[in-house]
């Protein structure tokens, strides 16, 4: 049986940390693997904090290049607004080489949160 941890990689979508305005993820090269799903960890959220997440698509790391992907593409659990000490996935069946996460504020103070990318289905495994 193959193990699940030689058969995924691993990256850093958003670094943990108290939120206190939209920003924009880091790009995820989806390179040599065939799916891509995003976890999500929340913690506090201060003064009703209002904040919302999405998966942006690009073919390059430039910022500007990067577009919301489509609802066809996306499966989430995430509701339209982020909830306190929860976990969400949302998964990407697009075709873009580089995907990313957003995070939206739309009121209040801050939310902590955290995101890590997971890389499936590589192409060579098992994956260093």
């Amino acid at each position: 049986m193959r193990d699940l941890y030689s058969n995924i990689g691993t990256a850093q979508a958003i670094a943990p940390a108290v939120q206190s305005a939209s920003a924009d993820g880091a790009a995820v090269d989806t390179k040599g693997f065939n799916r891509v799903a995003f976890v999500v960890n929340t913690g506090a959220i201060v003064s009703a904090g209002d904040f919302s997440i999405k998966v942006q698509e690009s073919d390059t790391t430039t910022g500007g290049d990067f577009t919301d992907a489509a609802a066809a593409v996306v499966d989430t659990n995430a509701p339209a607004t982020l909830a306190a000490a929860s976990v969400y996935k949302l998964g990407y069946r697009g075709f873009k080489r580089y995907v990313r996460l957003v995070l939206t504020k739309a009121g209040g103070t801050s939310i902590a949160l955290g995101a890590v990318a997971v890389l499936g289905d590589p192409a060579e495994a098992p994956v260093a």
